[in-house]
């Protein structure tokens, strides 16, 4: 395994992609969307079958796909459940997806699972921890996967070693690639004061596998305003800058466009990753900017 960066078998220039959802399926069987690839999460084609296993036998004979783990648990003390993890590899070995990516999160203590992302503190401790487990998955499914980081609402005072460090460390460890979420650096940015953009320059281009990009709510709470990592809406014009920014800085890489709530019709998904791709072909040509500073 290598952390180098693989290229878009569907031979996309600039291959930007959708979260498959059950609901647009047959849709997509039916008007195959101008789209390089589809992700989905692991844990739905864990089943033993069912009309959503057959649609995405379809699907994958025309697009590239791209798996995505979210209940791995990666931050987990106690180590990846083993059952878990052979039905991950299960999911690979059926559909041999072109990515494999998974968060730097925790969601399992004592075999109950979670149905969250869990953030932990940054440090040599949990360093091991994870890079075994980062290990161990990749040494059972044969393939490298992409590490993504999270979005986060507090601070730890545990932690000591800064997150783009700490993932380019796990990087270094395990040959794992970095997912990188622009979407969730911004989020964090803003709930824990921090620069987002000084955030993103300090991962190291060759180590990003893939980004992803979704939608925040804003709230008020108790007078302080937090930033919901909520995947239910438009990306917003300060994430595309940031999105942008990047581009320029480490060149073309597969892009994802993630919406899990408030799901709307497939053409308002496909409009997303239109102008993901668009924005991605500006940046490459070394236009001037279309949207305002974060």
């Amino acid at each position: 395994m290598t952390n180098t960066v693989s290229l878009c078998p569907s031979g996309a220039q600039h291959p930007v992609g959708v979260g498959l959802k059950s609901e647009h399926m047959l849709q997509i069987i039916e008007s195959q969307p101008e789209l390089a690839f589809f992700e989905v999460h692991a844990e739905n084609f864990m089943t033993a079958g069912g009309n959503h296993m057959r649609f995405l036998d379809a699907i994958v004979e025309t697009y590239p796909l791209s798996v995505h783990g979210v209940g791995m648990s990666l931050g987990s003390a106690e180590g990846i459940d083993q059952n878990h993890l052979k039905k991950f590899k299960q999911v690979v070995e059926r559909y041999q997806p072109w990515l494999v990516s998974e968060h730097l999160a925790w969601s399992v203590h004592s075999g109950h699972y979670l149905n969250d992302l869990l953030p932990l503190p940054l440090n040599k401790t949990t360093l091991g921890i994870v890079a075994d487990n980062i290990s161990r998955m990749q040494d059972s499914i044969g393939k490298q996967i992409l590490v993504e980081n999270p979005s986060t609402y507090v601070s730890f005072q545990a932690t000591d070693i800064p997150e783009p460090e700490y993932l380019t460390m796990l990087a270094e460890k395990t040959d794992c690639g970095i997912l990188l979420d622009v979407n969730n650096v911004y989020v964090s940015a803003r709930n824990n004061d921090f620069d987002a953009r000084s955030y993103l320059a300090d991962i190291p281009a060759d180590l990003v596998g893939e980004i992803h990009l979704a939608g925040h709510l804003v709230k008020d709470i108790e007078g302080a305003e937090i930033r919901i990592d909520d995947h239910g809406r438009e990306v917003a014009p300060d994430v595309w800058s940031l999105y942008e920014e990047t581009i320029v800085r480490i060149g073309a890489r597969p892009t994802l466009i993630e919406w899990d709530s408030n799901l709307p019709e497939l053409a308002v998904l496909v409009c997303e990753a239109h102008k993901a791709r668009d924005l991605m072909a500006s940046a490459l040509a070394g236009r001037e900017p279309l949207h305002g500073a974060a």
